[in-house]
């Protein structure tokens, strides 16, 4: 019995020290990107000029920020943004495999030696800088740092009181399978893959691997399967998380998972010296073993292993990235012939309500995640000025099939609209109850404003429809005066509206605010001048009551347009 709550005690302090380990990565990973993911992504976007610096950028980032999937997604998000080709695409992936390496090398070294003690004055360090409020970031990458490494340590110790060097049933299970055999070396290397798909880590199971290895209960050949089968499986996550995303975003995610398969492939051809040459490079004997050398020796040099397991990482990546480099343009084709674009078509009565940013797919970390929201909202106020542009045509359209053609996709652009406002403000939800940095939150809020202001353009714009639509019904008509005074309206409406659409858009440091103030107070005047005419048009009786009526409320509705429109760039603006 008493055995038996030692193996449980055992187990969960295991999974206990690899969900440190986890949870340390990831809010490492996180505050590192809070505090610096807005130079990242001017990083990404300024240093990809060639096949060379786009790989650099992916290794220098991936470093940064402990996370390869937030630098596959920043990448994604830039495609999507036209600041990246496809191509330029593959190398920052490609340097971002090289990046993840480094993870590698710091389990490495925890496993190299007990860390634990330094981790309490780095807490203590930690929650006195959070308390400062100015030093949060700080405090929490350190906070983030010091669990790394608490569960490192908890994980080595873990596995030196497991014994599993010294557990014979474990031995001979391991010892089952012959080393040299290719059948074993696909086995362990689909089990790698496995693994990792269920933990959603690849770190963890980098950790389990060298806590077998370097108990000597696991041989080197069977470890390296599992890190192989690791580097598979975490691209085959992706790609399944990228299925519902653009194509873009599904092509990028291709892309690294054919870089990693390719690797593998080569590999296998040359598994052995491959293997025995970062052995080598790191001093480890491959051909000791525990009768020859004896325990302690053998202990020893099975210690080692954690470092290969690193250096294999290391020179895979390098060997694969210094290989497909040269091929990226051949790599774009393969990529583009699998993964097909997507049909597109003008919206219509058929298609249903789909975000091109925001719907789904590639997980995405908050800072990138903005990013993404932003290109969304832009999309939003191209639509709605599509559904001014309709308006426009209504009001010219004599046809009464097509009237109501056009009016009912009116209706349907009113539902979308409202339909994209909810989307879109669940999502800033969500990213808004991340750990987020101040500039961020800022960010959110602004975004907040625009949907909200935009959605109510869409609602007079169907107000005006229906104002036309109402004309329509009662068989009346605008003379030539008013046409062409709504003409006037609308024009500077259209003005606004493109305006506005270039500043939500674009980079606001290009942009001006005055521009939009001075269509505005055109938009004011002018309605003021027309209300004065109207009521005087309709004392003289040069048209009816009705017909002046309808007349004063598409002036109204288009001066409300504009106000609208304003509350838009402001926000923009952050006034």
């Amino acid at each position: 019995m008493e055995s038996t709550n030692d193996i449980f005690f055992l187990a969960t302090r295991l999974l206990g020290s690899l969900a440190l380990l986890i949870f340390g990565m990831k809010q490492m990973s996180d505050t590192l990107q809070k505090m610096a993911g807005p130079q990242l992504r001017h990083i990404l976007g300024r240093m990809t000029t060639n096949r060379f610096t786009g790989m650099l950028t992916g290794i220098l980032v991936t470093a940064a920020v402990q996370s390869s999937t937030a630098t596959t997604v920043m990448t994604v998000s830039f495609v999507n943004a036209s600041l990246l080709t496809l191509a330029q695409a593959i190398s920052v992936i490609m340097g971002a495999n090289i990046g993840t390496t480094l993870t590698a090398w710091i389990m490495s070294a925890g496993f190299a030696f007990n860390i634990t003690n330094l981790v309490w004055p780095a807490f203590i360090l930690a929650m006195f800088l959070i308390y400062r409020q100015r030093h949060e970031n700080i405090g929490d990458f350190i906070f983030g740092v010091s669990f790394m490494f608490l569960g490192l340590g908890t994980l080595r110790q873990t596995g030196v009181d497991m014994n599993l060097g010294e557990q014979q049933a474990v031995l001979d299970f391991f010892a089952s399978f012959d080393p040299k055999s290719f059948t074993t070396t696909l086995l362990f290397l689909f089990i790698g893959g496995v693994l990792t798909m269920c933990v959603q880590s690849s770190a963890a199971v980098m950790a389990i691997t060298m806590i077998l290895c370097s108990s000597g209960a696991l041989p080197i050949y069977q470890g390296i399967a599992l890190v192989m089968g690791e580097n598979i499986g975490t691209t085959v996550t992706s790609n399944l998380a990228a299925l519902t995303a653009s194509t873009q975003a599904r092509r990028a995610a291709f892309a690294h998972m054919f870089f990693n398969i390719f690797g593998v492939c080569w590999i296998l051809i040359v598994f052995h010296p491959f293997i025995d040459f970062v052995c080598s490079l790191v001093g480890f004997d491959v051909e000791m073993t525990r009768e020859s050398a004896g325990q302690a020796a053998f202990l020893a040099n099975a210690a080692k292993l954690s470092v290969v397991l690193a250096a294999f990482h290391t020179c895979f990546n390098l060997a694969n990235t210094g290989i497909l480099i040269w091929f990226i343009p051949q790599i774009e084709k393969i990529v583009c012939r699998v993964i097909k674009s997507k049909k597109t078509s003008e919206e219509s009565e058929k298609e249903p309500l789909r975000l091109q940013y925001i719907g789904g797919g590639l997980m995405q970390t908050p800072e990138i995640a903005v990013l993404q929201a932003q290109k969304e909202v832009a999309v939003y106020a191209e639509r709605i000025h599509r559904m001014f542009g309709m308006v426009k045509s209504l009001l010219e359209e004599t046809n009464d099939d097509n009237f109501v053609k056009t009016f009912s996709r009116i209706e349907k652009y009113e539902s979308i609209s409202d339909n994209m406002e909810i989307e879109i403000a669940r999502y800033l939800e969500r990213v808004g109850d991340e750990h987020i940095s101040v500039e961020t939150k800022s960010k959110i809020r602004s975004m907040m404003r625009q949907i909200s202001e935009i959605e109510s353009i869409g609602d007079a714009c169907y107000n005006l429809s229906r104002t036309l639509n109402r004309r329509q019904q009662s068989n009346k008509s605008f003379n030539k005066e008013l046409m062409d005074a709504i003409r006037e309206m609308m024009a500077l409406v259209e003005e606004a509206l493109t305006l506005m659409t270039k500043v939500v858009s674009g980079p606001i440091e290009q942009q001006s605010i005055n521009d939009s103030y001075r269509l505005e107070n055109s938009i004011n005047s002018l309605r003021d001048r027309l209300k004065t005419e109207n009521i005087s048009a309709i004392n003289d009786q040069r048209y009816d009551y009705a017909i002046g009526t309808m007349f004063s409320d598409i002036i109204r509705e288009c001066e409300k347009l504009g106000d609208y429109i304003v509350n838009v760039v402001q926000a923009r603006f952050g006034k």
